[in-house]
């Protein structure tokens, strides 16, 4: 009898010591996945351009294909690729960091110099192929999803850079998985509700009765907050890009211009004793923005004279040569 007693003790210390760890997962995961906020904004602002133009019928199925290509993308790929760089490169965490957010601070930058000078961004995997409607959608499915495994290498890597130093591989491995899922699972299910709901609208107004007021204002409404969506994921790729070079070159020596932002926020709280936190945080975010959007700029013609070609030439090669 003391023998099973002594096991069930046993039992129980463990599950209490599995309990503590799923929370620890948990709470690592929510607060890694906040760290990447700015991609997965981007991301979900992004994703439903890729459904315009086709049936009603066919938007749901689409959003689907791409969220399964997304978990492709953060748990086969860059799940195991994130874990061997943490065993057995971890220094190499810190420079690739900050390149992706050289890439976001460039393709926010690019966005709003679009913008600015209305030109209309090039997009061939939005373009209509000769196969026709089936052809253009598995067209749009593989655009979407190579765009979303840039966006989700990011995050990923935002993901594994919060998580403590001293974990064991399989927490990390666990966080970053619920990480991958839980994000996949906001963005694509928010873009399946953006998608739909001009159709739920139509719906309403077309059934008539006390609801068809509200469904003519989701149609009217639809538009605008797709245009503001966009304009907030384009800040806040350009605001997370900023803040990631700019912690990136004071952890790597460079305390400029860390030490400046940081002295800024610290006087708007003093500024603003009512609120300082929100203060600080409000001064911080808009001068990393700056900073990644003067960053930005500059790798705009890196980018286009530079990596382009080289890239281009790299493909040329390798096609000669098949």
């Amino acid at each position: 009898m003391s023998g099973l007693l002594a096991l069930l003790d046993d039992v129980a210390g463990i599950a209490k010591i599995a309990a503590a760890s799923v929370d620890d997962v948990a709470g690592q995961a929510a607060k890694a996945g906040a760290k990447a906020a700015g991609a997965v904004i981007d991301d979900a602002a992004v994703s439903p351009k890729y459904v315009h133009g086709f049936s009603a019928a066919r938007e749901l199925p689409i959003v689907l294909k791409i969220a399964r290509g997304s978990i492709f993308n953060k748990l086969v790929i860059l799940l195991p690729v994130a874990l061997a760089l943490s065993a057995l490169a971890p220094g190499a965490i810190s420079p690739l960091l900050m390149l992706g957010g050289a890439y976001l601070c460039f393709e926010g930058a690019e966005k709003v110099l679009h913008a600015v000078s209305h030109h209309k961004v090039n997009e061939p995997h939005l373009q209509v192929t000769p196969e026709g409607g089936a052809g253009l959608e598995e067209e749009r499915v593989k655009g979407a999803i190579k765009t979303d495994f840039i966006l989700s290498a990011e995050i990923m890597t935002i993901a594994l850079a919060a998580i403590p130093p001293g974990d064991p591989i399989w927490m990390e491995g666990l966080i970053l998985a619920v990480v991958g899922l839980g994000i996949t699972f906001v963005v694509y299910g928010f873009v399946a509700l953006i998608v739909k709901a001009d159709d739920v609208g139509l719906h309403l107004h077309e059934q008539g009765g006390p609801l068809a007021g509200f469904g003519r204002a989701l149609v009217h409404f639809m538009p605008g907050f797709m245009r503001v969506l966009t304009i907030v994921g384009t800040a806040a790729m350009i605001w997370v890009g900023g803040q990631i070079i700019v912690h990136g070159l004071h952890e790597l020596g460079q305390h400029q211009p860390y030490e400046w932002v940081h002295h800024m926020s610290e006087r708007a709280a003093q500024a603003l004793p009512a609120a300082p936190g929100f203060a600080a945080w409000v001064v911080t975010a808009f001068l990393d923005g700056i900073f990644g959007l003067i960053l930005g700029f500059m790798l705009i013609p890196v980018a286009n004279y530079i990596v382009s070609p080289a890239i281009g030439a790299v493909k040329g090669m390798f096609g000669a040569s098949a």
